[in-house]
């Protein structure tokens, strides 16, 4: 008898996700030097040979992280992550945009952010959106995914256009934040730089803050590699007329296959976000209350699989510990109760 797709291994169905959804981006990547500068940690950031991956490192004196060394206005940004294993309860590892230092009252950002877990639980994986200072109204999501995300590389993808907003992982699109007009200024629209970081979230990171980082297993190492900055450099300084002079950027970035979403990639990021996503801000009531954000596109199906609190009533199972317990790929019908 033919699978269905709750008796479907969840590995495969994301392995058939990346399948239908591209073949792959051809995105050229950079060294470190082509594109980064070290930001903070000192020894804790330690370069290869070639300059073409970069080994982040948290202990208990200090994170580390590297910024790109121009302001992009918009763009396509991309790394391949390995993130730290065994207990990492309140580590957090990020590769996000932000003009926070340049605009810190007004700032946009965009984030990937990858929250640490104790043994046996799987790292949760959040994306966010601020613009022009809306961190009162955060907007975010979190997912689980279907890989061991420790075990090897993983590519994290954020296309920015000034009207839409695309996160990827390993090419394909998991959510898509589109500009209206009732979103205002809250749509990120100035210039922003390109950060990687590793540090200590223990205040809110894991079980929201109750799960303390123990630096008994010092030190959490995150890799990247793959590094691509793609879009109109902006100087930091003078950034005057920048939308005419990236204009024939623009126009590049957003005639690439990765801007385009075609009926098979949106099928498979419908797909993913109903087997995957954990938590949306858009059905969080109890932060919220009746609010409706107008880039949420409201799901009658999926309003009836989020509680009051924005969290998912029945999660997808947890890899790390099925596989450890079973050393078989979990089954999306193989769900618990959220704990």
């Amino acid at each position: 008898m033919a699978a269905t797709p709750r008796s479907m291994p969840t590995a495969f169905i994301f392995i058939l996700c990346i399948i239908t959804a591209a073949v792959g981006f051809d995105v050229p990547s950079l060294t470190f030097s082509e594109g980064f500068s070290h930001l903070f940690g000192n020894d804790n950031l330690i370069r290869s040979a070639d300059g073409r991956s970069v080994r982040l490192s948290l202990n208990r004196y200090s994170g580390s992280g590297f910024i790109s060394s121009d302001l992009y206005d918009h763009g396509f940004f991309s790394a391949s992550i390995k993130l730290p294993s065994d207990y990492t309860a309140g580590v957090v590892v990020a590769f996000y945009t932000s003009n926070g230092d340049v605009h810190p009252w007004t700032h946009d950002e965009l984030d990937f952010e990858f929250l640490g877990n104790v043994r046996e639980k799987d790292w949760r994986i959040q994306t966010n959106v601020f613009g022009n200072g809306s961190t009162t109204r955060g907007r975010e999501e979190r997912y689980l995914v279907p890989f061991d995300p420790t075990q090897e590389a993983h590519r994290y993808s954020i296309l920015w256009t000034p009207d839409t907003i695309i996160f990827y992982i390993d090419d394909i699109p998991i959510r898509e934040v589109v500009r209206t007009d009732d979103m205002g200024g809250e749509f990120p629209a100035k210039p922003m730089s390109v950060y990687a970081t590793i540090w200590d979230g223990s205040a809110w990171a894991t079980s929201y803050g109750r799960i303390k980082i123990d630096y008994k297993y010092e030190p959490y190492v995150a890799d990247f590699s793959d590094l691509s900055l793609l879009g109109c450099r902006v100087d930091p300084i003078q950034q005057v007329d920048s939308a005419d002079r990236c204009a024939e950027a623009l126009e590049e970035l957003m005639s690439a296959d990765y801007a385009i979403l075609t009926p098979m990639k949106r099928a498979a990021m419908r797909r993913f976000r109903e087997r995957y996503m954990i938590y949306s801000f858009c059905y969080d009531q109890h932060r919220y209350g009746n609010v409706s954000f107008p880039d949420c596109d409201y799901v009658s199906s999926e309003r009836n699989r989020f509680g009051e609190w924005g969290d998912n009533k029945i999660p997808p199972k947890e890899v790390r510990g099925s596989l450890r317990r079973s050393r078989k790929p979990s089954a999306v019908a193989d769900v618990r109760p959220p704990e």
